[in-house]
């Protein structure tokens, strides 16, 4: 698996505020525990640390509400906010969403989808209904995979987008799984960005750079 530098995201300030949360929650027990056990032999430190404990598990409790409502909002932010995305030279340019996330049009047999970019997905990963849309081919063994996402694991078809368009990007026989289960939110994998010249995130941009760009009057009907 590939290595890169990972930019301070939106996403990293996610993990890292779920790993604070984890942490939190974990000493809230704790505290919950050592503070029943000395409960009895010194009641007023055990009940006190208990009560400490509870209110700090409770605090824990609504820091995930927070959080899961925040991470909902921001999906569906995601879905209404009409990207930017331009083409300058050599260069497909991807102004990041008011969600935080960056959100590409990729057009494919005939038609434009819109696919949230992820650096932590290896494979692009569709709803059924997109990957109708976008032409995809099913894979004639009927190999399935197994995707672990955000409301667990779930099983996946495997395909080929023969050719998929991204500005002045055309990435060809692009593998894809495609899995109900995607709902409205279609990902476009580390397995697309892989067969670029490179890519990087400046400031609030997300910059591709293909092999063989297209010339930018085509790439406008994307």
């Amino acid at each position: 698996m590939p290595f890169w530098t990972t930019p301070v995201t939106p996403q990293v300030i996610t993990e890292i505020m779920n790993s604070m949360l984890l942490q939190w929650a974990a000493l809230s027990l704790l505290a919950v525990v050592v503070g029943g056990m000395l409960r009895r032999q010194v009641p007023f430190l055990g009940g006190a640390l208990r009560l400490i404990g509870q209110l700090g598990l409770f605090i824990a409790l609504l820091w995930t509400a927070a959080l899961i409502m925040g991470f909902d909002l921001s999906l569906k932010a995601g879905t209404q906010d009409t990207p930017t995305q331009t083409v300058t030279g050599t260069e497909t340019r991807v102004r990041m969403g008011r969600d935080g996330h960056f959100w590409v049009q990729v057009r494919a047999n005939g038609t434009v989808r819109r696919l949230l970019v992820d650096t932590g997905a290896t494979l692009t990963t569709l709803s059924s209904e997109a990957a109708d849309d976008l032409g995809t081919i099913p894979d004639p063994d009927g190999d399935q995979i197994t995707l672990t996402t955000a409301n667990g694991t779930t099983q996946a078809e495997l395909g080929v987008i023969p050719s998929l368009h991204v500005g002045n990007v055309v990435v060809r026989h692009l593998p894809v799984a495609v899995s109900p289960a995607m709902a409205e939110t279609n990902v476009l994998g580390m397995n697309f960005l892989s067969q670029l010249a490179s890519w990087r995130v400046e400031g609030h941009t997300l910059i591709l750079v293909p092999h063989h760009p297209q010339a930018a009057a085509a790439a406008a009907t994307t």
